[in-house]
């Protein structure tokens, strides 16, 4: 069975609390909105029941965030791309943000299975004013299962229209790019934080942040495979390619931390289904 499933989700103000809308079809769902915060900033858990995708698949995610909103999104595991005999198995996100709104959009990994032929397609509509906090990390095989990532593909696609584009294609079988020097080398997690902004970052906030990256990057394991740069005045990012997701989301999470510290003075606060 072919799962096709939508959702729509907008975040508005009611009052003086952020408050989530939001429309589905098929198998995906969010559960409860959460204000472990506070009213200010809506916590929201994206459900996708049946666990995976194969051949066939779509997913098609819609978030909007209405001027002077703070969503935060997140996942309770990981986004499977099970074997395919030949279809793609696609995931689409975009996220709307009207000028002055924030979102964090921190979804857990994607899991590339084996013999998968998947995509994963991430597009951020931006306004002036508006910033987003958010991750993409991608896992190839289960190493810890014994069983890798030997054939299939998948692509990537992270944009910021007019400003920003990262697209590549992973081939289990181009093996220059799995183990190479110059490619994956040998890793079997590649992983990305963002903080991206409809407006020309400040100059001193912009170092503050990559300042931040860095330091919290070379007393971390994965030091020599990790690094932080602004490819455009409205972007930062760090990458890393680690062994397993585990030691690459814990790099992750510290700086983004860090980052929601330093650039939007906001305390700690972790959604509580990482937890569980």
């Amino acid at each position: 069975m072919v799962w096709q499933a939508n959702l729509n989700l907008a975040y508005t103000r009611s009052g003086g609390r952020v408050v989530a809308h939001h429309q589905h079809s098929g198998p995906l769902r969010i559960l409860q909105s959460l204000y472990p915060e506070g009213d200010g900033i809506c916590h929201n858990v994206l459900v996708h029941p049946p666990g995976g995708l194969v051949g066939g698949d779509t997913l098609d995610i819609a978030v909007q965030a209405a001027a002077g909103t703070h969503g935060l999104l997140t996942t309770p595991g990981a986004t499977r791309f099970y074997r395919s005999e030949g279809p793609l198995a696609l995931q689409t996100t975009r996220l709307t943000l009207q000028a002055g709104a924030r979102l964090e959009w921190l979804p857990l990994e994607a899991l590339c299975y084996s013999d998968c032929q998947a995509e994963n397609r991430l597009v951020m509509d931006m306004q002036p004013g508006a910033e987003l906090l958010g991750w993409d990390v991608t896992a190839f095989g289960l190493p810890q299962a014994n069983l890798p990532f030997v054939q299939g593909r998948f692509a990537q696609h992270i944009e910021l229209p007019g400003v920003w584009l990262e697209r590549g294609c992973i081939a289990a079988s181009d093996t220059r790019l799995m183990d190479g020097p110059t490619g994956l080398n040998g890793a079997r997690c590649m992983a990305s934080l963002f903080f991206v902004s409809g407006t020309v970052l400040e100059r001193k906030r912009k170092q503050q942040a990559l300042d931040i990256a860095r330091e919290l990057i070379a007393s971390h394991p994965l030091a020599t495979t990790a690094g932080a740069t602004s490819p455009n005045p409205q972007v930062i990012v760090l990458r890393v390619l680690a062994p397993l997701v585990e030691p690459a989301m814990q790099l992750l999470r510290s700086v983004r931390n860090a980052w929601r510290q330093e650039l939007w003075q906001l305390p700690l606060c972790n959604p509580r289904i990482w937890a569980m």
